[in-house]
């Protein structure tokens, strides 16, 4: 029997070293609103160094539509929130038919609090195969404030 202890921080792979996939030349992207100082695609492109914003406050929804069905083993989001204390909630699905049928995948809350918790990231090992669509809501504040959803990173892999 070969045998061989591994640590965990060699097991996990960075988001450096992630082969992603890209975004731009797999899908179509639908969204509910945008301010146009801070496109959909800030959060989606590598290297844009913005985020994406909606237009108006409330619950928002950015969903991925695939050209053809892919498999998917890592779904990576990241969040920033530098001016208000809020509790977030987003849920993420998918879909093998388009859209017809969705899946949860997950649904999380966490509390921002400016200035030490401003940041909050995702990161999730999936098993989803002949994925067609994905969706991703959030609430910005679930006591329904005024904040506005923002997203600074969605990778997937």
């Amino acid at each position: 029997m070969r045998k061989k202890i591994v640590s965990r921080e060699m097991q996990a792979v960075s988001p450096i070293e992630q082969i992603w996939l890209d975004i731009d030349r797999l899908a179509q992207i639908e969204f509910s609103s945008e301010n146009p100082a801070y496109p959909i695609e800030n959060a989606l492109l590598p290297a844009t160094g913005s985020d994406w914003q909606a237009a108006e406050p409330g619950e928002q929804i950015i969903r991925l539509l695939f050209d053809a069905p892919i498999r998917l083993s890592r779904i990576r989001l990241v969040f920033n929130e530098t001016q208000r204390v809020r509790t977030q909630e987003f849920v993420l699905r998918w879909s093998p038919d388009g859209g017809q049928s969705n899946q949860e995948v997950v649904r999380q809350q966490y509390n921002f609090s400016p200035p030490d918790s401003t940041r909050e990231v995702e990161d999730y090992t999936v098993h989803l195969d002949q994925l067609t669509a994905l969706e991703l809501s959030i609430v910005p504040d679930i006591s329904g404030g005024e904040a506005r959803a923002s997203l600074t990173s969605w990778q997937l892999a």
